[in-house]
């Protein structure tokens, strides 16, 4: 039965990788934070229908976190996690301790804790080289992270200098991630085929996400409340008479009676992701959640298109 490569270093996972390219493979990176959900494997099996080998990277990266936020407390399951990738079909798994270099002596085993945003004064000689796609980041999820996709784009622009790989699969459940990401890749010429795989789903309609794992029971039954809300609104503007305000209202009331506390419902253009005053025939549609059950923030969207009324 085949192994698990993995690897824990820069050097000899970008070696691999261009071994694996000079004898004629095409490489596809799925970058993941780890506490792998059948989402995450989803997009695995993508990944294994559109190259010969498929790394995978599990690493939590501390620049999207802010101080307040649960980088400490990110689920973890190393050894169930290599599990599910071998089991489909994964080549390799980059896992390293840090991609980001600590700067002085005296600041060196402080670990990826000390690159948590906000998380103390900068340190001589530590990374302070970051990306910012300047538009697609302002809003959605940016309005209340403002340090998330300066910590995502740079993150994965390391990983592909790292692996070199021909494509990459993100999913779509983090969809500003994926444009963010895609304007990236254009904008400053990566050789890598971006490709967006639709969010997975539990029976009852949640988005799969590793932050389940961190809600109570009762938060869990209560979050179904999004995936239902979006339904909704997916069916009003497709086939309805509607309105982006009237549809980013009722979104709201319908996850603040279910037990939710929202961070925002935002009505925009699915592709620059400018909020909407109103619909045009033909037009993609975003709807897009946050929102918080106890202490854990959960997102969720979906894309439609406007029917002709």
């Amino acid at each position: 039965m085949p192994e698990l490569l993995q690897f824990k270093d820069a050097s000899s996972m970008r070696d691999y990788s261009r071994q694996q390219r000079q004898a004629g493979k095409r490489i596809a990176l799925v970058p993941t934070m780890g506490y792998l959900h059948a989402g995450h494997i989803s997009l695995v099996q993508a990944a294994t229908e559109r190259a010969d080998i498929v790394i995978a990277s599990i690493y939590v990266n501390p620049t999207q976190f802010s101080r307040n936020e649960d980088f400490g407390v990110y689920p973890k399951a190393r050894e169930e996690d290599h599990r599910k990738l071998l089991a489909a079909g994964c080549a390799a798994v980059f896992e390293p301790a840090s991609l980001y270099h600590s700067g002085t002596v005296s600041s060196q085993g402080a670990g990826d804790n000390a690159n948590v945003v906000g998380a103390g004064e900068h340190v001589v000689g530590a990374h302070e080289t970051f990306i910012q796609v300047e538009q697609l980041q302002k809003g959605l999820c940016g309005v209340s992270r403002p340090h998330f996709f300066r910590g995502v784009a740079t993150i994965v622009a390391k990983l592909f200098n790292i692996v070199e790989p021909d494509v990459a699969v993100f999913g779509k459940k983090d969809y500003q991630q994926w444009r963010v990401i895609c304007r990236m890749v254009r904008d400053l010429d990566f050789d890598v085929e971006v490709v967006g795989i639709a969010t997975g789903r539990e029976e009852d309609g949640m988005a799969m996400s590793s932050r389940n794992a961190l809600l109570t029971p009762e938060d869990r039954q209560r979050a179904v409340c999004i995936s239902q809300a979006l339904k909704w609104a997916e069916e009003q503007i497709s086939h309805h008479e509607a309105t982006p305000s009237g549809i980013q209202h009722e979104v709201t009331d319908r996850i603040t009676k279910g037990g939710g506390r929202v961070d925002y419902v935002s009505v925009t253009d699915a592709e620059n992701l400018q909020e909407l005053k109103h619909f045009i025939s033909g037009q993609e549609v975003l709807v897009a959640i946050a929102a918080f059950f106890g202490s854990v923030r959960l997102i969720d969207n979906v894309v439609t298109v406007k029917q002709a009324g």
